[in-house]
């Protein structure tokens, strides 16, 4: 089994961070910080960059 480099395991636990954020803030809209659309866009968007980072490293 390959091991998980550790910038992938760093920015893992950043978007399960994120992920908790954006989660709460769904859950409790009234309690969302004025920052939480910007959460959600650097979110998604690291989503992306891991998934491609990781997609094409099985190549």
């Amino acid at each position: 089994m390959e091991t998980i480099s550790k910038f992938h395991r760093k920015l893992i636990i950043l978007l399960m961070i994120m992920n908790v954020l954006v989660l709460l803030g769904q859950l409790w809209p009234e309690g969302a910080p004025p920052f939480a659309r910007i959460i959600n866009i650097v979110f998604l968007i690291l989503n992306l960059l891991l998934y491609f980072s990781l997609l094409s490293k099985n190549k």
